[in-house]
């Protein structure tokens, strides 16, 4: 079968499926929408797929682009002559698809494009619901994008709940980077330490500020406490200043970006995982966090309560709330002796349902669904 592989741009999470799907008898092409600002994924593509020239995937895109690229996309498709196109965002790559009128269409919500994008205005919802009813199926990764699909027409019995997961033998509560000490030991932090971390990116959508202000509350009378704060984005200023204000700075640690390869090793030194976020289907990151055996304090949204359960593998706090957060960091630390024991939990649960390779299979049958749908 022959596979065009149409996505927003090129992510860790793109280079994960196509590096699945070069290992199947199938002939994969990639196609990306647009080029971001940032660099999300430094790996080459997967030896076997074939990226496709044409006329995007070189710089952001807009409204007005659209024209011609539906136009280049139609080229594409008749030259490639795909069996098959598998494409998301749904308002953006997956959209163009629709509109290009080729069939059979797999479309693959990417989570915020249903529960953030296709809310934005009437355009948004309309390019959601006319993307849905050209579908054959629809992916999404958990049952709140399930639900949120079905609001906008799509029937149950085209939509297949995939939950992405992680390789949870890389993400694991033991091992060890070559060459890289304990990340504790080498930060000074002894047994006493109790470690935060949050791995969110720094934008309004993932709460990240409440995080901030929550720590900031706490970390004054609390010295053994230290967070650690991957990534960047537009609220480093802000955050910064909370801490600065709060006399806690000392006891934030902020690593940067780091890569897939490094990154277990700061899940592993950490003693309870944190995210604020606003909105979520499944997210990656609590996968990773649970897959190395951390208890999770996650906000109060659908997405994060099909993984966390209160007291056995982590807590909620009200989204949006600071002193929820401030209240429910205060337990945690009350309760720490808990925390092995809820993130030995949590191990499980990723063992049982957070499996990239088990789960991987359900985004083949959903080909082979798409197809008899045709």
């Amino acid at each position: 079968m022959r596979i065009l592989f149409f996505t927003r741009d090129y992510t860790t999470h793109d280079h994960r499926f196509l590096a699945a799907l070069a290992k199947t008898e199938h002939e994969v092409a990639y196609l990306r929408l647009e080029r971001g600002s940032r660099q999300l994924e430094d790996r080459p593509l997967p030896e076997g797929v074939t990226a496709i020239p044409w006329a995007g995937g070189r710089r952001p895109v807009n409204f007005w682009d659209g024209p011609r690229l539906l136009a280049d996309l139609r080229r594409v498709i008749h030259e490639f002559k795909p069996d098959l196109v598998q494409s998301g965002p749904l308002q953006r790559s997956a959209f163009l698809v629709a509109l290009s009128g080729f069939r059979p269409l797999v479309s693959m919500s990417w989570g915020y494009d249903l529960l953030h994008d296709a809310s934005r205005n009437r355009l948004w919802r309309w390019a959601t619901r006319y993307t849905l009813n050209r579908s054959a199926i629809m992916v999404g990764d958990c049952t709140t994008i399930r639900q949120k699909a079905m609001s906008f027409g799509m029937p149950d019995e085209r939509i297949v709940t995939f939950p992405w997961g992680v390789d949870i033998n890389h993400y694991s509560p033991d091992g060890s980077v070559r060459n890289q000490p304990d990340l504790r030991k080498r930060l000074g932090w002894g047994e006493e330490t109790l470690v935060l971390l949050s791995t969110r990116g720094w934008e309004p959508i993932y709460g990240v500020d409440l995080i901030a202000r929550a720590f900031a509350r706490l970390a004054s009378q609390r010295p053994e406490l230290r967070l650690v704060m991957l990534g960047n984005g537009s609220l480093s200023s802000q955050l910064r200043r909370i801490f600065v204000q709060g006399g806690v700075l000392e006891q934030v640690h902020f690593p940067g970006q780091v890569n897939q390869r490094d990154l277990p090793r700061y899940y592993r030194a950490a003693d309870l995982y944190l995210s604020a976020s606003h909105s979520d289907g499944t997210s990656i990151s609590l996968l990773e966090a649970m897959a190395c055996g951390r208890p999770a304090l996650v906000s109060d949204i659908p997405g994060n309560r099909e993984w966390v359960s209160q007291g056995e593998n982590g807590w909620w706090f009200e989204d949006g709330d600071v002193e929820s957060l401030t209240q429910a960091l205060l337990r945690a630390i009350e309760e720490r002796g808990r925390l092995p024991k809820m993130g030995r939990a949590a191990r499980r649960l990723a063992e049982q349902r957070a499996n990239w390779e088990r789960n991987f299979p359900i985004l083949l049958e959903a080909y082979d669904l798409a197809l008899q749908n045709a």
